[in-house]
C-alpha cells in the first residue's frame, strides 16, 4: 500500500494555518494531516485527537481534492429554522398590547408563563420561557419588577417627637451641671 505524502509546498501552506487559525476544528484537521505526513498511523492520530478514523480519512480526502488548506474549514450550514416567524412575532406584540384579563386570565399584567400558555393556545406551538424572554429582548421589551407603594400614613404627624422641648435640656438650662 502506497502511503500518501504531502509535498514540501503543501507542508509550507499547512504549517502557518496550524499557527494562525482561531478555529479549533481547523487546527485539529490540519494537525491530523501534518501528523499523518510525519508517519503516524491514522488510528494513533484519531485516538490522540479524540475523533474517529473515518473523520481523519474524510479530512484527507477533502484536502486531496484541491490541495487547498481552506478545504479543512467547515462549510456554511443553514442551521435550524427560527421558531419566531413574522406571524408569531406579530402575535407576541399584539398580546403585549392587550391585557391578560381581556383574554380570561386572572391577571392584569403579562408574565412569561402566561405568554407561553397563550401563545401555545393560539399556535399549538410550545415555547420555553427562555425562548420567550430572548424574543422579548430582541423586540426591545424591558421587564420591570412591580414596585409597591404604600399609601401615606394618616397618623404620621401624631407619631413624630416635638424637637423644641428637648433642646432646652441639651444646652444646659435644666440639666443641673
Amino acid at each position: 500500500m502506497n502511503r500518501w505524502r504531502l509535498t514540501p509546498a503543501q507542508r509550507r501552506r499547512l504549517r502557518p494555518q496550524l499557527q494562525q487559525t482561531p478555529d479549533a476544528r481547523v487546527y485539529r484537521r490540519t494537525l491530523a494531516l501534518l501528523d499523518y505526513d510525519r508517519g503516524r498511523c491514522v488510528t494513533e492520530i484519531a485516538v490522540s485527537l479524540g475523533v474517529s478514523c473515518r473523520s481523519i480519512y474524510s479530512w484527507m480526502a477533502a484536502y486531496k481534492r484541491g490541495h487547498d488548506p481552506n478545504a479543512l474549514r467547515d462549510a456554511r450550514r443553514s442551521g435550524r429554522p427560527r421558531l419566531w416567524t413574522p406571524t408569531r412575532q406579530a402575535l407576541l406584540h399584539a398580546l403585549l398590547e392587550t391585557s391578560p384579563d381581556q383574554l380570561g386570565y386572572w391577571a392584569v399584567n403579562w408574565t412569561v408563563p402566561l405568554l407561553s400558555e397563550q401563545i401555545e393556545r393560539q399556535t399549538s406551538q410550545r415555547f420555553s420561557e427562555d425562548t420567550i424572554r430572548r424574543e422579548l429582548q430582541r423586540q426591545r421589551y424591558v421587564w420591570k419588577r412591580y414596585r409597591y407603594v404604600l399609601d401615606p400614613d394618616p397618623d404620621t404627624e401624631k407619631k413624630t417627637l416635638a424637637a423644641p422641648i428637648c433642646a432646652a435640656f441639651e444646652k444646659g438650662n435644666g440639666s443641673g451641671h
